[in-house]
């Protein structure tokens, strides 16, 4: 019996073959708030389980390169670089991440950096869950990326200089 849903809604990878290899960037952000007791905690590294900036950039980091293990579709790809920066934002009690992916290729990138931000930031829930279950994860969005034949693409609501300052040190 042959899978006709698949064939029905057109379920296929994108063909890539004849796209020229160019040099991609995805540059994703996203925000959690902690509270005032765990932002304390967090940011002296204190928290119960461990130091959760530390283990976001490194999970972030994993689950950019495990994209196309979780996401139907998306294209195996060798990531040249991944990058996670965090930034403290004491008056929101939260953690700005950033999620910057790279690659010279046929695809690009964007998944693997919404991926590794995901991930992150929900490293950085379960490890202040202990003190705060309220927690809130906001602004989740890609907001750079460039390559292929688009060239330069702009989140509409424009790039932070926190986002820009990321995206220079390249």
């Amino acid at each position: 019996m042959s899978d006709s849903k698949n064939t029905q809604h057109g379920f296929s990878m994108a063909d890539v073959a004849n796209k020229a290899v160019t040099y991609r960037r995805a540059l994703a952000a996203g925000e959690i708030i902690v509270g005032e007791e765990a932002f304390t905690m967090l940011s002296e590294g204190s928290l119960p389980k461990g130091d959760a900036l530390a283990l976001a950039k490194f999970a972030g980091i994993q689950a950019a390169k495990q994209t196309p293990a979780l996401i139907p579709l998306c294209h195996p790809i060798s990531l040249n670089r991944v990058a996670v920066h965090t930034s403290l934002n004491k008056e929101k009690h939260s953690v700005e991440v950033y999620v910057l992916a790279e690659i010279a290729a046929q695809t690009g990138v964007e998944m693997e950096a919404l991926c590794g931000l995901n991930i992150a930031l929900l490293t950085i829930w379960d490890l202040t869950k202990p003190i705060n279950a309220a927690l809130e994860i906001n602004d989740v969005r890609l907001i750079f990326k460039s390559g292929g034949k688009r060239g330069n693409w702009v989140h509409p609501d424009g790039i932070s200089t926190t986002a820009q300052a990321i995206l220079d040190a390249v």
